[in-house]
């Protein structure tokens, strides 16, 4: 299929690219598209805030390779409230509880070795343990306030403690973007992730792991900025007009 014949997509959001067919993500995350904290813009706008040439965009998100059949992948967007919030729970929270202690550890080890010749190490194992310090309680929140709290209005229930549902879902956006600025730091005192030539396994490994955080931290975010929180606020909204 020629970008001609979809050229609508420009105007698609990110979000709903995304939610079509999740191997976009990765494409798009090669092209420096943020479709994390911004998934509600349109792939041309995204395109110009990113200095990413439209025609390939939109020659990505019409490739065979992006838009293969997925059918065994958990078709998210279409989830039930309370199975969406199960689905994230137990893919990118459970990967997170396992991975960042993983990434402390590894990270710790690669500045003791290499930390003397790669001083951005020091800065790199700064961040990885700012984004445990920032991640850890955050995962809790969402899992002892606000997903609890969804999982109340998804029964049809409401007033809360905080009052609306919209107080808790604003202040974890907010930490979202925190979360997003380290990732972006990171990967610029990386260079993009590279590896020296004197690099050691353990060394490729962080940088490998660190990749996958922030590609998986994306997508997580996506996940509820786009779709979880948007249909909560919306269904808040409906009970109180009953």
């Amino acid at each position: 299929m020629s970008v001609g014949t979809d050229s609508n997509l420009g105007g698609t959001t990110l979000a709903h690219l995304i939610a079509g067919r999740p191997a976009l993500a990765a494409e798009f995350e090669r092209l420096g598209l943020d479709f994390c904290c911004h998934g509600d813009r349109t792939l041309a706008e995204a395109c110009e805030a990113a200095g990413v040439p439209l025609v390939k965009a939109l020659d990505t998100a019409m490739a065979d390779g992006s838009w293969q059949d997925e059918a065994s992948v958990v078709n998210w967007p279409q989830l039930r409230l309370v199975d969406l919030i199960d689905h994230i729970e137990d893919v990118h929270h459970r990967y997170l509880h396992m991975e960042l202690p993983w990434l402390i550890a590894l990270s710790s080890k690669v500045l003791s070795v290499h930390g003397e010749r790669h001083p951005e190490l020091e800065r790199v194992d700064e961040i990885v343990s700012t984004l445990r310090e920032e991640i850890v309680p955050h995962l809790a929140k969402e899992e002892r306030v606000l997903f609890p709290a969804i999982r109340e209005l998804a029964a049809g229930h409401t007033g809360f403690a905080f009052g609306s549902v919209s107080a808790p879902i604003a202040v974890m956006m907010n930490e979202h973007e925190s979360v997003g600025d380290l990732l972006r730091q990171v990967r610029e005192v990386t260079s993009g992730y590279a590896v020296p030539a004197d690099g050691c396994q353990s060394y490729r490994r962080l940088y490998e792991r660190l990749t996958a955080l922030e590609s998986d931290t994306h997508v997580h975010v996506l996940k509820e900025h786009s779709f979880l929180f948007p249909r909560a606020v919306e269904l808040e909204a409906a009970l109180a007009t009953r």
